[in-house]
């Protein structure tokens, strides 16, 4: 009888093959990857209950490739991460991510059918449990929301949430998931790029959220049209935002109608933040909860919270929190934590205004963006790439296509450091 399905991925012919027939004698079935390329695709294909993910391998590290699942919303299943150098660092930053457990190798046999024997366990007894609940808020704008969204789980029809630029779309949209099947966000044109050929597969029974579709190209536009009825034969829901009226970009030939038309389906607007202030300190909360569980806000940093002005909406808010809870000395965040944060933001947001030139077109306009954003991350981290990558969240890969694209010169000795 087979137990479970299990994706071993590792570099190493010799580890693939003992662990493959360690595991099979336990009377699990086991597939087997070399490299990254080849794990997407039989993790795509399979479906496994478990992966045991090197981190170092020759094409893309498996801490990377962790990443790419989790933002994918494909890890439904526990992943367990091996090295043979492994360090503190590496095992905290992939447990952070989402990894079940780390083992170092040479991998002692009672411990690894242990961790597999408890990683399945567990496994099975989170299977029923509903995804994570988003915090939206208690406001009436918020509840109305929230209806709405729980509403619309009930169909797969097609969503456009129109908002103000981080209002929280994707908040609402996270509350479209469907347990176990694939969650995958498509960032503008370079995201449309890398997944264009695998997009139907990638996405299979699962939800593709266009964060800001109206960014996408024209040619883009017209091609995800061509793709629309293979999405839904592949039982894809294709859910989108906006921070435009897409009807005012048809009107100037912007958008391509048919698309417009496909996805409006369903349209619902999104509060910005101005409009449920009361929500703040809730959301606030969770925000610090997820990420720093131990932490709390004094009752005057809540104040502070409370009655500042957020005209980037949640973003700014989730920045903010997130910040002065990484840079607060104790567990309590207090009001001074909080200020020096929110003097920081108002300043870069001033140099920002004087500095950008605003006359450019979007797309020009957002490259600028790109190209001090990836400046700014490759002065801090020392040309480190790694490093660079990791607080930008893209793939390394990604990242030297994005650098070479914007002209950006990097020193070869930091390329490969870790």
């Amino acid at each position: 009888m087979i137990m479970s399905k299990i994706l071993v991925v590792d570099d190493e012919v010799g580890i693939r093959e003992l662990l493959s027939e360690i595991l099979g004698e336990e009377g699990h079935e086991v597939t087997v990857a070399e490299n990254a390329s080849v794990a997407r695709n039989l993790f795509m294909k399979n479906r496994p209950e478990l992966v045991l993910l090197d981190i170092w391998m020759p094409d893309i590290d498996g801490v990377s490739l962790l990443k790419e699942w989790a933002s994918s919303g494909l890890m439904s299943m526990p992943v367990i991460m091996m090295s043979g150098h492994g360090t503190i660092d590496t095992a905290v930053e992939a447990t952070r991510i989402g990894a079940y457990s780390f083992l170092e190798k040479p991998v002692a046999l009672q411990k690894l059918l242990s961790t597999v024997s408890a990683a399945l366990r567990d496994q099975s007894r989170n299977s029923t449990q509903d995804p994570v609940h988003v915090t939206l808020g208690k406001t009436e704008a918020a509840l109305n929301l929230k209806r709405k969204c729980e509403a619309l789980t009930k169909t797969g029809a097609p969503v456009l949430f129109l908002e103000a630029p981080g209002s929280g779309a994707e908040q609402c949209a996270a509350l479209l998931k469907r347990l176990n099947s694939p969650w995958v966000v498509i960032s503008g044109p370079e995201d449309y790029r890398t997944m264009n050929e695998q997009l139907v597969e990638t996405t299979r029974e699962g939800v593709v959220f266009f964060r800001d579709i109206g960014t996408l190209e024209r040619a883009q536009q017209m091609d995800l049209v061509s793709r629309w009825e293979e999405l839904k034969k592949a039982g894809t829901r294709v859910v989108a935002s906006s921070n435009s009226r897409l009807s005012g970009l048809v009107a100037k030939e912007e958008f391509e109608i048919r698309l417009y038309d496909l996805i409006s389906e369903t349209i619902i607007n999104v509060p910005p933040l101005r409009d449920r202030k009361d929500d703040v300190i809730e959301i606030s909360k969770s925000i610090l909860f997820h990420k720093y569980p131990t932490k709390s806000f004094s009752v005057a940093a809540l104040n502070t919270l409370l009655l500042n002005d957020w005209p980037a909406n949640l973003s700014q808010l989730t920045a903010v929190v997130l910040s002065s809870a990484q840079f607060a000395a104790g567990e309590e965040i207090g009001e001074s934590d909080l200020m020096s944060v929110l003097d920081s933001a108002a300043q870069e947001a001033n140099y920002e205004a004087s500095s950008w030139d605003f006359d450019k077109d979007y797309r020009a306009a957002r490259e600028m963006f790109d190209k001090q954003y990836l400046e700014y991350h490759l002065a801090k981290e020392g040309g480190n790439m790694s490093r660079v990558a990791n607080q930008a969240g893209i793939e390394r890969t990604h990242l030297y296509r994005k650098l070479k694209q914007l002209g950006i010169k990097t020193s070869r000795k930091h390329e490969d450091s870790n």
